[in-house]
């Protein structure tokens, strides 16, 4: 497969800038319009549309070159540098207002907007689009369209970039359908919890809970658990080896990601794990800055640190499966972040979330049975999904140098 190395420039029809920050001030916003882009908006590979802010189609009409279509590229410039993705054929709108911290090109007859932005993915992608970066003050790229558009890449002919997207963008839609249902199972467990329990209140104060029907009680949480406790205050260094030390970043969708985390040594982390062990079904809640993201503790993610920024619970008459929904419960929830106190952040104490009194039927079989069930096809999902990752991650690379050869490919 032969690959020819061109310049940036020479790949795309239009590049523009985002608005001054002046031409979309807050009063500009409206409930429905056009979407305005921010920085969540491309995390990953795809435009993701799960959150937007409006402003009206005249005023994005009057911000010209910084309206977004489908087929373009959108790259940020300020801010949490690295993020590139696509706008899709099938995207909800058909147009979309970048940010001012945003820049977007539009790809020509060459290159594939799709093989743009999974070149830019890669790590001498990444190198190369953020060599220009400054790290003074708020991160941003310097010049960002004209240095953009000197950038070589090495790029192979149309029919051979549609293979290589293909083999990549099946990954990826396998790994859009898992989040999407998976997202249905949650909804549907939070649906039977709430037929079960979601009328009665969650409350640390007497005089707040329901009057129960027979054969329920109220628990607190520290009496179905085993213990109730706060994470490890060790602070992390620096290291290129170790064990991974998780905060709430690493926190996914109610799994654990430790690609980014912080990492402890062996040494360090032995002396931590004698007063503090985390074990496998396990959970944790987040109780410091973003309060209540929850996780399960499973076995392939040990050994683990876990910061104090968590509370680790251990299951004991609740199994863990029906814990893990409970926890993310609109009851709980709400009661969780009604116990929060403000600092410099703001945090919830261990003493008053044990406290927490909790609506069960006697009966904990019934409560429990469609929650495990729920979890398991929920937890074989993301088994999969963590498999599709490594997958692509690996394939990337070396689709995009040639080393795997796709022209011989009947895609």
């Amino acid at each position: 497969m032969k690959f020819e190395t061109m310049r940036i420039a020479d790949l795309i029809s239009e590049i523009s800038m985002g608005p001054f920050g002046s031409n979309i001030k807050v009063e500009c916003f409206v409930d429905e319009g056009i979407p305005v882009l921010n920085g969540s908006n491309l995390d990953g590979f795809v435009l993701k549309e799960n959150s937007f802010r409006y402003v009206t189609e005249e005023k994005a009409d009057s911000l010209g070159k910084a309206n977004a279509h489908r087929g373009d590229v959108v790259i940020t410039h300020r801010g949490t540098l690295g993020q590139i993705v696509f706008i899709p054929e099938d995207s909800l709108y058909d147009r979309y207002v970048i940010s001012q911290s945003q820049f977007r090109v539009k790809c020509n007859e060459k290159i594939l907007p799709e093989y743009l932005v999974y070149y830019f993915h890669t790590r001498i992608g990444q190198h190369k689009l953020l060599s220009n970066a400054s790290q003074v003050g708020v991160p941003a790229l310097a010049r960002a369209s004209t240095t953009f558009q000197t950038i070589e890449i090495d790029v192979p002919d149309v029919k051979s970039q549609r293979k290589i997207i293909d083999s990549l963008e099946t990954i990826r839609r396998k790994i859009e359908v898992n989040n999407a249902i998976n997202e249905n199972l949650e909804e549907q467990a939070q649906a039977l919890i709430s037929n079960m329990i979601g009328t009665y209140s969650i409350s640390a104060i007497k005089d707040e809970l329901s009057i129960l029907p027979k054969n329920w009680h109220y628990h607190s949480l520290e009496s179905i658990t085993y213990q109730v406790k706060p994470g490890t205050n060790y602070q992390p260094k620096r290291i290129s080896h170790g064990i991974p030390f998780l905060n709430v970043k690493c926190i996914s969708n109610g799994y654990i990601d430790t690609s980014d985390a912080k990492l402890i040594s062996e040494v360090d982390y032995s002396k931590v794990h004698k007063t503090w062990q985390p074990e496998a079904h396990d959970l944790l809640i987040s109780r410091i800055g973003t309060l209540g993201l929850v996780a399960v503790i499973r076995e392939e993610d040990l050994p683990i640190a876990v910061h104090y920024n968590f509370i680790e619970i251990k299951p004991k008459t609740v199994p863990y499966e029906a814990m893990y929904f409970l926890l993310k419960s609109k009851g709980f929830q709400t009661a969780y972040h009604g116990l929060a106190k403000q600092s410099v952040q703001e945090y919830v104490t261990i003493d008053e979330v044990a406290s927490l009194q909790i609506p069960l039927p006697d009966d904990i079989t019934l409560f429990s049975e469609a929650l495990i069930a729920l979890y398991k096809l929920i937890e074989n999902n993301q088994r999969e999904t963590k498999y599709l990752v490594q997958l692509r991650d690996s394939l990337l690379p070396r689709l995009m140098s040639g080393e795997l050869d796709v022209s011989n490919l009947n895609i």
